[in-house]
């Protein structure tokens, strides 16, 4: 399966749920006057504006390359990964913390709070069936690393973006859960405002985190270690090279660019040399289709 395959089921299944849950969390909010409920319907109308923005930027990141962008568009992934992130904490976080103090000054009470538990509980089964969706693509891809050590090493922004949303998701409505319950319970509604705070706090935490693993690959960054490794093996095996100097490679979205210097073997004439260079760049495209720039410099020093 290719990386942009797992992204794009991934997106899917979190922009259906969240579609769903929001539309049924916003009823619930209106019928019980919950701020937490109500808090929790932004937080999932938000999830379906970036996931829909991520979808149509991940079309859009595999452009053809132009006389502008000479290295394409796949770094435009990592710039609206970048906003939705900020779009959450924005939407999501301040707007859950100023619902939550706006209901501390009202003193409102829960109305139907049933329906409002009811409700959370149908979401929470569908977030869960959402992030399954994106930990089934995301297993597809990290082989045998941890979930945590893929998260800091993974250069798919918009998966990342899915997960960290599904994640946040599911805290959020375990915190509205039980916020609704203590307040069921103790008649106080102070318990529904504190849920509706915690939940933006969680919300600008999650945030703060996602804006800054992606910072690395909207600034420039290589690709992973593992495919960098690999690069630099293939590129040893190849018979027409003596020694390698220096390798660089950089993520770009879905495509990599590849910068090789290296002591080539002795050949009998510039043709001969050109031929090889040739030969190896065909190789590396063969063995890493995503491989799209090659940058190859001989020479006889480092």
């Amino acid at each position: 399966m290719s990386h942009q395959e797992a992204s794009v089921k991934s997106i899917l299944f979190a922009l259906l749920a969240n579609l769903g849950i929001a539309v049924t969390k916003t009823i619930a909010a209106v019928i019980t006057g919950s701020g937490a409920m109500l808090a929790e319907s932004i937080h999932s109308f938000a999830d379906c504006g970036n996931q829909g923005l991520l979808f149509l930027v991940l079309r859009a990141s595999g452009k053809i390359p132009d006389t502008e962008h000479p290295l394409g568009y796949g770094k435009e992934i990592y710039f609206w990964s970048f906003i939705v992130a900020l779009i959450l904490f924005s939407m999501g976080g301040l707007f859950s913390i100023y619902e939550g103090i706006h209901k501390i000054s009202l003193h409102e009470g829960l109305k139907n709070p049933v329906v409002a538990i009811a409700v959370l509980l149908v979401s929470m089964f569908f977030e869960a069936a959402s992030l399954y969706g994106c930990l089934t693509q995301v297993n597809k891809l990290r082989h045998n690393l941890k979930l945590r050590t893929w998260i800091r090493k993974s250069r798919q922004s918009e998966l990342l973006v899915v997960l960290g949303e599904d994640t946040a998701a599911l805290m959020g409505l375990t915190f509205a859960l039980l916020s609704i319950i203590l307040t069921i319970v103790t008649g106080n509604t102070l318990f529904d405002a504190l849920g509706s705070i915690a939940i933006g706090g969680l919300l600008i935490v999650i945030s703060v985190l996602l804006a800054t693993r992606v910072k690395s690959l909207l600034i420039g960054q290589s690709s992973d270690e593992q495919t960098s490794s690999e690069i630099k093996i293939w590129l040893e095996d190849m018979p027409e090279i003596e020694k390698i100097f220096n390798l660089i490679t950089m993520q770009l979205g879905p495509r990599i660019m590849v910068s090789v210097k290296a002591k080539m073997r002795k050949v009998d004439s510039a043709d001969q040399l050109i031929n090889n260079i040739n030969k190896c760049e065909a190789e590396l495209r063969m063995k890493n289709p995503a491989i799209q720039w090659i940058f190859f410099e001989p020479d006889i020093k480092n």
